[in-house]
């Protein structure tokens, strides 16, 4: 297990962080899906919620996270190039997020559409940051 941390780029875990922030940001912006997400969770659109900041760095600090465990995953996979980290990031995106936010949706009552946003989000990001980290390590 040692061996593993002497194989990770922090600054491929750093870039895929703020790539995945980004995203984020732009995902949930009103140039995206913003309008239908702020619907379906009941806000109003411009709404400031309180503690916005917060909740910014929290997404990054989740962010960090998220790239870290994912090179972890695209590390042991040996994903050789960009497609096969991606499909690194595709399985974790099936396994870890499709898999728990579809019932989740269902429970809580909410439409389909909520799902797609959110679970979309994270289908691009994952596949996307899999990719960076498996060419970048």
């Amino acid at each position: 297990m040692h061996h593993v941390h002497h194989m990770l780029n922090f600054w491929a875990i750093l870039v895929s962080a703020v790539v995945l922030w980004i995203l984020g940001a732009l995902w949930f912006s009103p140039l995206l899906f913003a309008k239908k997400w702020v619907a379906i969770v009941g806000r109003q659109m411009g709404e400031k919620p309180k503690g916005v900041v917060h909740g910014m760095v929290s997404s990054f600090i989740g962010d960090l996270l998220v790239a870290l465990v994912l090179t972890h995953f695209v590390v042991w996979s040996g994903a050789p190039g960009f497609g096969w980290g991606a499909f690194v990031g595709f399985l974790a995106w099936l396994g870890f997020i499709a898999a728990v936010l579809y019932p989740q949706r269902i429970y809580e009552g909410r439409p389909f559409a909520y799902f797609a946003i959110v679970a979309g989000y994270w289908f691009i990001g994952l596949i996307l940051i899999g990719g960076i980290l498996a060419i970048w390590r």
